[in-house]
């Protein structure tokens, strides 16, 4: 998730009408009630449902993710996910009995041509691989991000916003009535964002400034999504926090710490980095409490992305992973089997024999196995 030219690249659901057997079953459980009737998502490549594509086509940039290993685990085939198989949002989609969440910039990668836009009455994703949650515009004034670049940092969450108000449209509601009784029927995802922010800003500012500036900057911006969501009728939102940074592979390869005190010395992750991600999540929990007391009819859920991948890391045997946590299943010959020139994908890349015994999978993002595993620490709280 650190450039689009390199390896941060999309995560990609699917269109209702593709094979889903778990969806299947859960949907058609005795008793089951739907608490939601469709899912809304804007984000990063955590939770992009095929977006991707469609903004590296823009570019003229080559997606890794259209070639295989990707998706090969449960559906047989790329898919657009930047994952072995299934991500976080498509296994919360099973548990509530609801469709993959549609790409709101069209089909995903390999599918037929989408239905009309009143489709998205069944939800959308607007997130973006590599979007982020602060403008081009923060970078480039603090000498971060070369102009022109051909980075599409206009997916970021203020865009992604734009996009959603778009659909506010007879072809979706007839009424603005009708819209905010919808959304209210509906469950939001508001993230992940910051982990674009930070890489970009990772060897260009000092820690100590990207706590005390772009931190906050990323916690705002995400609270005024918050309210501008809930304006449109919004009242159950999922907010997850930020990942480990400091147990990253592309972390860990590009930002090596030449003290070995720098390292926490039973995981092998980088402390300071970690702090940065903690700090995050304290700040964003302090933001979503206010909201909570300024809205009390609205449900806003903090998702813990930390404390799952955190507990991988340091039990992976337990949970069912290899030992050699810090390594990514599916890349180039390198540290952490990682390589910036040679992303999964890729003909010269290597892929592990068992995704499911790895927590990484290309990078930053994770394998199928592990994105159960967080999935089930968030649906305790959302179902």
């Amino acid at each position: 998730m650190r450039s689009l030219q390199c390896a941060t690249v999309v995560l990609v659901l699917l269109w209702p009408w593709e094979p889903a057997s778990a969806l299947a079953a859960s949907s058609s459980a005795p008793g089951a009630r739907r608490r939601y009737d469709s899912i809304f998502s804007l984000g990063d490549s955590f939770t992009d449902t095929g977006n991707n594509p469609a903004v590296f086509a823009w570019y003229s940039i080559p997606d890794p993710v259209t070639r295989p290993p990707y998706g090969t685990t449960f559906f047989g085939r790329p898919t657009g996910r930047n994952c072995d198989g299934r991500l976080i949002i498509d296994f919360i989609a099973e548990a509530l009995g609801l469709p993959y969440v549609p790409p709101y910039l069209g089909p995903p990668f390999g599918s037929p041509p989408p239905p009309p836009a009143s489709s998205f009455r069944r939800g959308a994703s607007l997130a973006v691989g590599g979007a982020t949650a602060l403008d081009a515009g923060f970078f480039r004034s603090r000498g971060l991000l070369p102009a022109p670049s051909k980075f599409p940092l206009n997916a970021s969450l203020s865009v992604q916003l734009e996009w959603f108000e778009s659909l506010l449209k007879p072809s979706l509601c007839r009424t603005t009535q009708e819209c905010e009784e919808l959304f209210g029927r509906s469950l939001f995802f508001v993230g992940e964002f910051g982990v674009n922010d930070y890489l970009f800003s990772f060897g260009k500012m000092s820690l100590q400034d990207i706590r005390s500036v772009v931190v906050p900057s990323i916690v705002e911006i995400i609270r005024q999504a918050i309210e501008r969501l809930i304006k449109h009728g919004a009242k159950a939102l999922v907010v997850p926090g930020v990942i480990p940074l400091g147990c990253s592979p592309p972390v860990l390869f590009l930002f090596p710490e030449a003290d070995p005190a720098g390292y926490d010395a039973r995981t092998g992750c980088m402390l300071k980095h970690n702090e940065v991600g903690r700090h995050h999540n304290a700040a964003l929990q302090e933001s979503l409490k206010d909201l909570r007391a300024k809205h009390p009819g609205v449900s806003i859920i903090y998702a813990d992305f930390f404390g799952p991948v955190m507990d991988m890391v340091q039990s992976p045997r337990k949970l069912g992973f290899r030992e050699d946590v810090l390594s990514v299943c599916c890349g180039g010959h390198g540290r952490y089997n990682y390589n910036v020139s040679v992303p999964c994908g890729d003909a010269n890349a290597t892929t592990c024999s068992r995704p499911s015994a790895s927590i990484y999978w290309d990078g930053v993002h994770f394998t199928e196995a592990a994105n159960r595993h967080i999935s089930s620490t968030w649906l305790s709280s959302i179902s």
